[in-house]
């Protein structure tokens, strides 16, 4: 008797662990809907390598996202450099385990309205910006606002008191319509963003180019929970990561945009870190 209530148990059990689902979410980066359209396809993805449910949790803000990860209401996510700081210091042992192979030399660009009549620079010059408006993205952003802000300290100061005004879009796609509107005079922007809006028609070269670019950095990755192997079996994170990293569909990586993905680790953010420190950014 006791030994059919152990196997009768052991079933449920394992029926229930089949049963669980696996939640994700991404920082809100650009437009709603083109992150809707990328990350259904990645959950119809990983449901079929992973043979296990998937869903797509959309947040409002980075901090959402941070949030969502850290409550388990999510158990892996899309995260910038600084995003995933954050959550894996929430979450202990949570690991980076796959970055797109462009991250790990990310870049921001600089973009100013052609009204300025500012053209392209090697080095970012005071002169030229002083006085300007200049918008960030979201203020949890690692291309835009992070790594600007602490190249506009190094090479020109605190930015309050280069910029007539500053402000923050929330994203990189609002940046861009800000910037080219005349909204701001300047703003920073991730490059894929704007890689993606010159190939769609979305800017308009005649009013808005590139003035700088930023040296690379390490930048997206997908981070996972420390505890997903306790929760949907042993070894899930390494099947995980696989999965991951053999996304090679070009409908899949053309929605990023990537070439691929490759894996990532947490030392691989040590740098960034190091930057958000220096600025406050992070404690």
């Amino acid at each position: 008797m006791l030994r059919t209530l152990l196997a009768v148990t052991a079933l449920l059990f394992s029926t229930l662990v089949g049963a669980e689902t696996l939640y994700f979410t991404a920082i809100p980066d650009q437009d709603e809907r083109r992150l809707q359209t990328r990350f259904e396809q990645v959950a119809d993805y990983l449901a079929d390598t992973l043979d296990v449910e998937v869903k797509y949790l959309p947040v409002k803000s980075y901090a959402a996202a941070v949030t969502a990860f850290r409550n388990n209401q999510v158990q892996l996510a899309w995260f910038g450099g600084l995003s995933g700081l954050q959550a894996r210091r929430m979450v202990p042992g949570s690991q980076a385990i796959a970055q797109g192979y462009e991250d790990q030399f990310f870049r921001t660009y600089f973009v100013v309205n052609t009204r300025t009549g500012l053209d392209k620079q090697r080095e970012l010059a005071r002169e030229d910006l002083m006085g300007l408006s200049f918008t960030y993205g979201a203020k949890g952003s690692t291309s835009g606002r992070l790594m600007p802000q602490y190249y506009i300290e190094k090479h020109l100061g605190r930015d309050s008191d280069v910029f007539s005004r500053v402000g923050y879009s929330g994203d990189h796609s609002r940046t861009l319509a800000q910037v080219q509107a005349g909204v701001f005079d300047a703003g920073a922007v991730n490059y894929k963003v704007w890689q993606q809006a010159i190939r769609d028609g979305v800017v308009d070269p005649a009013k808005i180019k590139v003035l700088w670019e930023t040296p690379p950095y390490p930048d997206y990755h997908w981070t996972v929970r420390g505890d997903a192997d306790a929760r949907f079996g042993e070894g899930f994170t390494r099947r995980l990561q696989a999965a991951l990293l053999g996304m090679t569909e070009p409908e899949l990586l053309n929605a990023f945009p990537r070439q691929g993905f490759v894996e990532a680790s947490n030392e691989d953010y040590q740098a960034i870190s190091d930057v958000a420190e220096a600025i406050g950014l992070l404690r």
